[in-house]
C-alpha cells in the first residue's frame, strides 16, 4: 500500500511503523539476494545503503490505520493455544513467549524485531514456515529460525491466527531496545 499499510489478501505485509532498523535490514536481504521474492529483489537490485535507509526511516514514520480483523476461522481451544504462546511461551519446547521479543502491545522492538500487531495471519504462518523451512533466514544468532523449528504446525496455525485477531494498540510505536529482556541470543538486534 501507498503508506505501508499492506494489502487485503494477506500476501502484502503491512510494513508501516516498523522500526527502521528492522526494514532497512529487509531491503538489504531483498537486494542482496539473502531474501527471495523476485519483484522485491529487482525493485532495489542497484540500490544503494543510504537511499534503502531513507525509504526504511520513511515507512517506520508511517501510521496509516489499521486492517480490520478477519473473521475467526478455527476453534476456541486454537485460539487459546494462539494466545498462550504469544503471552508464555512454551518452556517444554523452549519457545518463548512472542511479547518478549516483539513487544508487550506487539508492535516490536526497535533497532530490528518487527512489529506483529495489523499483519494476516495467512502472512504469519507463511513466515514462520519459511524460518522453519530456511527460506527466510537472519544474522546469526538466527533466533527464529530456532523457535520456528520447535513449533508444530498446529502452534503455527494457533499463533497467526489469535495474532490475526488483535486489535492494534493506540500507540503502535515500537518498544525501545531492551537486550536484557531478550529470552535468546538474536543477531537481528545488533
Amino acid at each position: 500500500g501507498q503508506s505501508g499499510q499492506g494489502t487485503s489478501n494477506g500476501y502484502f505485509p503491512r510494513i508501516a511503523g516498523k522500526p527502521a532498523g528492522y526494514l532497512y535490514n529487509q531491503l538489504v536481504a531483498f537486494r542482496d539476494g539473502t531474501r527471495h521474492y523476485p519483484p522485491m529483489n529487482y525493485l532495489v537490485a542497484y540500490l544503494p545503503d543510504p537511499y534503502l535507509r531513507e525509504i526504511a526511516e520513511h515507512f517506520a514514520k508511517q501510521r496509516p490505520p489499521f486492517a480490520t480483523v478477519e473473521p475467526i476461522t478455527v476453534d476456541s481451544e486454537t485460539l487459546k493455544r494462539g494466545q498462550l504462546l504469544v503471552a508464555t511461551g512454551d518452556a517444554q519446547r523452549g519457545v518463548p513467549a512472542c511479547v518478549t521479543c516483539h513487544g508487550t502491545g506487539l508492535t516490536g522492538m526497535n533497532p530490528g524485531i518487527p512489529g506483529l500487531v495489523g499483519l494476516r495471519p495467512t502472512y504469519i504462518a507463511a513466515q514462520l514456515i519459511r524460518w522453519r523451512v530456511g527460506d527466510r533466514h537472519a544474522v546469526e544468532p538466527d533466533c527464529m529460525k530456532r523457535i520456528a523449528t520447535r513449533l508444530l504446525d498446529t502452534d503455527v496455525t494457533a499463533v497467526s491466527t489469535w495474532l490475526g485477531q488483535q486489535a492494534p494498540p493506540a500507540d503502535p510505536t515500537p518498544e525501545s531496545s531492551n537486550l536484557i529482556r531478550m529470552p535468546i541470543a538474536c543477531g537481528s538486534q545488533r
